[in-house]
C-alpha cells in the first residue's frame, strides 16, 4: 500500500446517502471530507426508486467533494438487507511453489475453491470472509503467508444476497457516474471498527438501529456468525410522535432530534415546544415529557423485538453483551431503555475519528476501516484518486481491482 491513499466509501441509508473520504498515510487512517444527502428513493433499507437514489447519491457525493476539493471516481459500497445470509465453505488446494511457500497466488486459489457452492439461480455471492486456514492439518492459522506446506485449506463464510437487490445497488451507483471497487458487508465492516479482539471471540451482538431498519449481526469465536434484518427503527418513533401530536412527519423528525428523550423520568417538564398541528392555524405547546410519553414505549418495543429475534437465532446468552450503533442510538435515554429490557451489558459505540464521532458515521467509517485491513493484509497496492475525474475514471491498478473483484463479489 502506497503512503498516501485516498478511499471513499457510500453509506446508503433509508434517512440519509453518507460519503465519507478516508485518507490513508503510512497505515493511519484520517477522515477528511464527510458528504450527507438526504435520502429519497429508499424504504426500510431497500431501493424502491431508482432515479430518486441516484440523485441522493449524486448530492452526498458532491457535498463530499466541495467539502475536501477533489474528484471522486470510486467508491466501495456498503450492503446490508433482509437478503444477505450466511453459509459456511471448504476449500483445498496444493501448493504451488517449488519450495513450498505459501504466497498470495496460494491464498488466492484456495478462497476460490471456497468460493465453488451450489447457489439458487436468484442469489449471488457478495463476498468471502476467510475464518481460518489449515496448513498440512494444523489448523487456527490466521495468515499463511511465508509458511512451508504441501497442502492449504480455508474455512470460510460465505455472504451472498439476492441478485436484484444487488444489481439495483450496483446500478444505482453506476448510474451516478462511480465506479465501484467492492461491495462490503456493513454490518462485518462496523464490526471489524466498532467490537475489541476479545468481543468477537466471546461473543457480542452488535445492533445496528438505523432509520428504516435494524441490523443484527452476532460475533462469536471471532467471526460473524448470524445476521438477520428487522423491518423497524427510527422512523418508527417519527411515526408515533407525528400522530401523538398530530403533525406533519417531517416536523416530527424536527421535534424528536431536537427534543427527544427516550426515558419519561429524564425529561424537563420546563422544556417546552410549540406544534404546527395538521388541520389548524393555532400552534399548540408541548413539553419534553409529553413527548417522552409517546417516544419511551415506542423504544421499549423496538429492544423487545432485538431480544426476541436475537433468541430466535439462537443466542439469547452471549458474554459480550450487546453493541448499539447506528442514528437512531443517539437520542439520549436509549442507552437506560436498552439495559433494562436486554437485562445484559450494553454499550453505545462511536468511531474514534475527528468529524464522524457520531454513531450514524459508523457503518460509512467502518467500510474504509475494513478495505485499509484487507489492503494491509493482502500486500496490495491503490493508487490515490486526488487526480482523478468522476466523469471519467482513471483506469484501475490491476493488482488491487482484480483482488477487490475476486474477494468481496463476483457479478455474473
Amino acid at each position: 500500500m502506497s503512503s498516501n491513499d485516498i478511499i471513499v466509501s457510500l453509506d446508503i441509508g433509508t434517512s440519509k446517502v453518507r460519503a465519507i473520504i478516508g485518507e490513508i498515510t503510512n497505515g493511519t487512517i484520517n477522515i477528511i471530507g464527510v458528504g450527507s444527502a438526504d435520502s429519497e428513493g429508499i424504504r426500510k433499507g431497500a431501493i424502491v426508486d431508482i432515479d430518486q437514489t441516484v440523485q441522493s447519491i449524486r448530492n452526498s457525493i458532491d457535498h463530499a467533494e466541495r467539502m475536501v476539493g477533489i474528484q471522486i471516481s470510486e467508491v466501495a459500497v456498503g450492503i446490508t438487507g433482509n437478503h444477505i445470509a450466511l453459509q459456511s465453505s471448504h476449500g483445498v488446494v496444493a501448493v504451488s511453489n517449488e519450495d513450498r511457500e505459501i504466497g498470495d497466488e496460494d491464498i488466492d486459489r484456495v478462497i476460490q475453491a471456497a468460493r465453488v457452492i451450489a447457489l439458487p439461480p436468484e442469489r449471488e455471492i457478495i463476498g468471502i470472509v476467510p475464518k481460518q486456514y489449515v496448513v498440512d492439518g494444523l489448523e487456527g492459522i490466521q495468515d499463511p503467508r511465508g509458511m512451508i506446506g504441501v497442502r492449504l485449506e480455508v474455512e470460510a463464510t460465505i455472504i451472498t444476497g439476492s441478485k436484484m437487490a444487488i444489481h439495483n445497488l450496483l446500478r444505482c451507483v453506476e448510474r451516478a457516474g462511480l465506479k465501484v471497487t467492492g461491495l462490503i458487508l456493513m454490518s462485518l465492516a462496523s464490526g471489524q471498527l466498532t467490537l475489541s479482539k476479545d468481543e468477537k471471540s466471546m461473543g457480542t451482538v452488535l445492533v445496528d438501529i438505523g432509520a428504516g431498519a435494524t441490523t443484527i449481526s452476532v460475533f462469536e469465536q471471532g467471526n460473524l456468525t448470524a445476521t438477520s434484518t428487522l423491518p423497524i427503527g427510527g422512523e418508527y418513533i417519527t411515526n408515533d410522535i407525528s400522530i401523538g401530536l398530530r403533525t406533519h412527519a417531517e416536523y416530527a423528525e424536527k421535534i424528536k432530534l431536537k427534543y427527544g428523550c427516550a426515558v419519561i423520568s429524564d425529561a424537563a417538564a420546563d422544556q417546552v415546544f410549540k406544534v404546527n398541528r395538521i388541520g389548524s392555524n393555532v400552534d399548540k405547546e408541548f413539553s419534553q415529557v409529553d413527548l417522552s410519553n409517546i417516544i419511551e414505549p415506542r423504544v421499549q418495543e423496538i429492544f423487545q423485538l432485538i431480544r426476541e429475534e436475537v433468541n430466535r437465532l439462537g443466542y439469547a446468552d452471549l458474554a459480550g453483551g450487546y453493541v448499539l450503533t447506528g442514528g437512531t442510538v443517539s437520542m439520549p435515554g436509549m442507552l437506560t431503555i436498552a439495559q433494562e429490557e436486554l437485562a445484559t451489558s450494553v454499550r453505545i459505540a462511536v468511531p474514534d475519528f475527528i468529524g464522524v464521532r457520531d454513531p450514524a458515521f459508523t457503518s460509512g467509517v467502518g467500510i474504509i476501516h475494513f478495505v485499509t485491513k484487507f489492503m494491509k493484509n493482502r500486500g496490495t497496492a491503490i493508487a490515490p484518486k486526488k487526480a482523478a475525474s468522476r466523469k471519467a475514471a482513471a483506469p484501475a491498478k490491476p493488482g488491487f481491482m482484480e483482488r477487490m473483484k475476486n474477494y468481496f463479489s463476483e457479478f455474473i
